[in-house]
């Protein structure tokens, strides 16, 4: 049975565990775009993610169909506000609020949104839009969330190109575009008051490809194992770090060096086919750079300039779109063809999922209506989990008689299964608030039953 502490007093060192914030565990996300006319539908695409390791999804609009497919899945979605729509909302905070409570608001909390991203390479795309009204469509965003209370849960960004930095080596020189100065120091200082990280849509594929006699494969690749040197002493083993610290720079040097912002790599991948005389677009980069960038994601480790600070990746991309205008590596950056077969072999498995079998199972009951419950999401780590039962049975007031062996609930004698139950009865004495069922991020609120067999979930 899963270890429960039924001790009133809690272990110092399991009370700070509970009471102060976790450094954020690097996850691995992927990009779901949809320019293709052979892609499967949304619900089939969210059934395939949740028996693999991707834990974030991110989206380029908010697509109805999909917010709905990945509802009570237990996977976090990141949506998009278009480029083309981003005047429309910087206009005011009604025009924002009719937009959120239109395209998001109807989807929560069943889909677990945790970021919206207003635009894509909004400043560096030949489209000449207006940088002022990136900034004022952030804000009020980010507004219409706060006078929601939904600002803890959803944060407000934009991912860049790496053409918003003037240059990108060496890492420790460098510093934003000149003309986008303005601009990119009133975003850095709004990410830093309201938390939300920098992205950054970071491709070596590109640097190598356009300068395959300077740039070391290896290095593009994420595997050079002689390294390159920053004249301030940085050894580099691959090209993303260097791109992650040449944006570290940036923000340093329009003053916010001081603080602690988190930089997520948005975009990251490599394409399997490209266009005749493109000798890196191959399969077996695709697969090298890939692996390696998955295995990154899940290090949980920095960048020689911030060794310590843990990088969010999101892969680009899950499908090849068939419809993506461009080169033909732009329509083959997926690690999935349309049909759902692998374009080529990468390890997605996931060291959790095992243990989401009660999930699914406690999932299935599909009953909608006022009521909502609380749940642990299937890729939670054990040890979280355990600290979390720990606290709910004991200090958290939570009756868990029928956790026990002779319980109603003991049965599936899981962590996942057990924490659950703890988690939802603590989620319902206190009102229901997203933010009781947060747990550290390990908490997933569902309109779905979880109740199975003669184990009873109580409801508010």
């Amino acid at each position: 049975m899963a270890s429960l502490c039924l001790h009133h007093v809690l272990p110092l060192s399991l009370l700070l565990f509970l009471l102060t914030p976790l450094p954020r565990v690097s996850s691995v996300g992927i990009n779901y775009g949809t320019l293709g006319n052979n892609l499967p539908s949304p619900k089939k695409v969210a059934q395939l993610l949740q028996s693999t390791l991707i834990d974030k999804v991110k989206i380029y609009d908010t697509n109805p169909e999909i917010l709905e497919a990945f509802s009570n899945t237990g996977i976090d979605l990141i949506v998009a506000v278009e480029n083309y729509h981003v005047a429309n909302i910087s206009k005011d905070e009604a025009a924002t609020d009719e937009w959120f409570a239109t395209r998001v608001m109807p989807f929560i909390p069943a889909t677990s949104i945790v970021a919206i991203c207003v635009g894509n390479e909004y400043l560096t795309t030949d489209e000449h839009l207006d940088p002022d009204a990136l900034v004022q469509a952030m804000q009020n965003l980010h507004s219409v969330l706060l006078k929601r209370g939904l600002d803890r849960k959803i944060k407000v960004t934009t991912p860049h190109s790496m053409a918003v930095l003037a240059s990108s080596f060496p890492p420790s020189a460098s510093i934003f575009a000149t003309k986008l100065l303005p601009t990119m120091s009133s975003i850095v200082g709004f990410l830093a008051d309201t938390g939300a990280p920098f992205m950054v849509n970071a491709y070596p594929y590109f640097a190598y490809r356009d300068n395959p006699s300077t740039v070391d494969l290896e290095y593009a690749l994420l595997g050079n194992s002689t390294g390159v040197h920053d004249p301030k002493g940085y050894l580099y083993h691959n090209m993303l770090d260097a791109q992650i610290d040449a944006v570290r720079s940036a923000i340093d040097a329009v003053g916010f060096g001081n603080l602690s912002i988190e930089i997520t790599v948005s975009e990251s991948g490599w394409p399997s086919k490209g266009d005749p005389g493109d000798t890196a677009a191959t399969p077996d980069n695709a697969k090298t750079y890939n692996t390696r960038l998955i295995e990154r994601a899940q290090s949980n480790k920095g960048t020689p300039m911030k060794p310590k600070d843990n990088i969010e990746i999101f892969v680009f991309s899950l499908f090849n779109e068939n419809k993506k205008q461009g080169s033909a590596s732009e329509r083959n950056f997926g690690i999935f063809n349309g049909d759902g077969s692998k374009v080529y072999d990468v390890d997605l498995s996931c060291q959790f999922c095992s243990n989401g079998g009660a999930f699914e199972k406690m999932s299935t009951s599909g009953a909608r209506g006022p009521s909502v419950w609380c749940v642990a999401k299937p890729h939670a780590d054990e040890k979280v989990l355990q600290a979390v039962l720990n606290f709910c049975c004991g200090p958290g007031g939570v009756d868990c008689r029928e956790v026990y062996e002779s319980g109603k609930c003991f049965e599936p004698d899981k962590i996942h299964a057990h924490a659950s139950y703890a988690m939802n009865a603590y989620y319902q004495m206190h009102g229901r608030n997203y933010w009781n069922c947060d747990f550290k991020g390990t908490g997933l609120v569902t309109f779905s039953d979880p109740s199975y067999g003669t184990c009873r979930y109580p409801q508010q």
